[in-house]
């Protein structure tokens, strides 16, 4: 007892674990909170829609997703990296031009995805719903991307600044709006469309609501002129800017094939229903995730600080620290899942949704393995290497397509749970080895 006192008082001493853990805390919170509404939400669309429509949901959700991440370019990430370097070197007024270039950018970007989605919509209805008459309802909820315009940037901003209370606020407000619409719908037994605009308000709450915190506190912290400040400032780094914002595109849309859109895949080889179990098993298998989930976002930001000046026992405390919190909370979880998982799913959704039950194994492995190195995207980023994750996710997303080619129309949802999890073993072992060798250059180095 006493030895755990103390190893807990020596984690607490450090400056850099507790603001970790705090920031931590106010989005895991927020976080947990919306896991259990979610849970919640879930099992009643579960139950109010069946197999095939819950994988049809599934299926709209994930490509509208798909299409905004497709010509995203992960600003909050740019933001993150771009404003901190500014602040530590006291140049708020080159700070105020990164956040103003960005929010242009992703607005401009976010109207062409909407744009695009349009457009491609009738091919997700006919080719993944295997309903052509469901375009309308691709188009409807397509919406929130344009309730999101700026919220990659705003969510950045809001990070930075250690504005994780206000976030995590945000966050259980829309889930419990979200909650309330979908219960009344649940009452009222509802359909596809009712619980698609559900999400829709509780999206546009969330988007809306973040912008606006991201808008005040770039006034609270440049005035209220801050949007005139002129973006030629940022001539020098231009092209930086552009290698950083590509390379974070390219890399999440690569991420789009290797582990993003693995409903759309299952429905497009398979069938709606094997879709939808393997929703089912995404979604509980995210009872691990979800709690992680929060961490690179605390962790980006200290690890960059601690880069940029150089303090790499820091850095490396901050990684051990993020190792240590995210591998022991998914080994328990992953424990009780596997002993729980089949009678949850039996007695809360039903014996139709029981095939989830392989494939939620399946993932679990994966998913241990990445959170126990939930650092490793946020550490190359902040030691100047948003290549390599762009690099090595070329490579497996190749591998994975391959498999996924001959194996899915095959073997279904379970090849797809296989090779997901698969992914997540070989980048994160692959991620870990490239951070330590960076990171012992630089000590040689400094």
């Amino acid at each position: 007892m006493k030895s755990s006192y103390r190893w807990l008082q020596r984690l607490l001493e450090n400056n850099l674990t507790r603001r970790i853990i705090k920031n931590s805390g106010y989005l895991l919170s927020a976080t947990g909170i919306s896991a259990a509404i979610g849970m919640l939400q879930g099992i009643l669309v579960a139950r109010l829609l069946g197999v095939n429509d819950f994988g049809i949901l599934g299926i709209i959700t994930l490509f509208t997703s798909v299409i905004n991440r497709l010509i995203s370019f992960r600003m909050g990430e740019l933001v993150i990296k771009y404003i901190g370097h500014y602040n530590e070197e006291d140049d708020q007024v080159r700070a105020a031009a990164v956040f103003k270039a960005s929010a242009i950018l992703e607005f401009l970007a976010s109207i062409v995805a909407f744009g695009l989605l349009v457009l491609l919509a009738p091919i997700g209805a006919s080719y993944f719903a295997k309903d052509s008459s469901l375009t309308p309802l691709f188009i409807i909820y397509g919406l929130t991307i344009l309730f999101n315009l700026i919220s990659e940037s705003s969510t950045g901003l809001l990070q930075i600044f250690n504005r994780f209370r206000g976030m995590s606020g945000l966050l259980v407000a829309q889930s419990l709006f979200t909650l309330v619409l979908i219960t009344l719908i649940y009452l009222n037994d509802g359909g596809l469309m009712a619980v698609l605009l559900a999400y829709l308000g509780g999206k546009a709450i969330g988007g809306i609501g973040l912008s606006a915190a991201a808008l005040l506190e770039a006034n609270r912290q440049w005035g209220r002129g801050w949007w005139l400040t002129p973006l030629r400032l940022l001539r020098s780094k231009a092209r930086e800017l552009a290698d950083f914002a590509i390379h974070t595109n390219i890399s999440s849309s690569i991420s789009l094939v290797t582990k993003d859109s693995e409903i759309l895949w299952v429905s497009f080889f398979r069938t709606p229903v094997e879709a939808g179990w393997y929703k089912l098993a995404l979604t509980l298998a995210n009872i691990v995730q979800l709690p992680v989930s929060p961490l690179p976002k605390t962790i980006y930001p200290e690890l960059s600080r601690e880069a940029a000046r150089k303090r790499w026992d820091n850095f490396r405390h901050v990684m051990r620290q993020g190792s240590f919190m995210g591998g022991a909370y998914s080994l328990v979880a992953t424990i009780g899942l596997l002993i729980l998982g089949r009678p949850l799913i039996r007695l809360v959704y039903g014996e139709e949704y029981l095939p989830a039950y392989p494939a939620l194994l399946i993932l679990l492995v994966g998913y241990l393995v990445a959170n126990t190195f939930i650092w490793r995207r946020p550490a190359l980023l902040a030691l100047d290497r948003p290549d390599f994750p762009t690099k090595l996710n070329l490579i497996m997303a190749g591998l994975k397509v391959l498999g996924v080619i001959l194996l899915v129309p095959r073997y279904g949802y379970l090849a797809s749970a296989a090779l997901l999890a698969g992914f997540y073993v070989l980048n994160s072992l692959i991620s870990y080895w490239k951070v330590r060798s960076l990171l012992i250059n630089r000590e040689s180095s400094s």
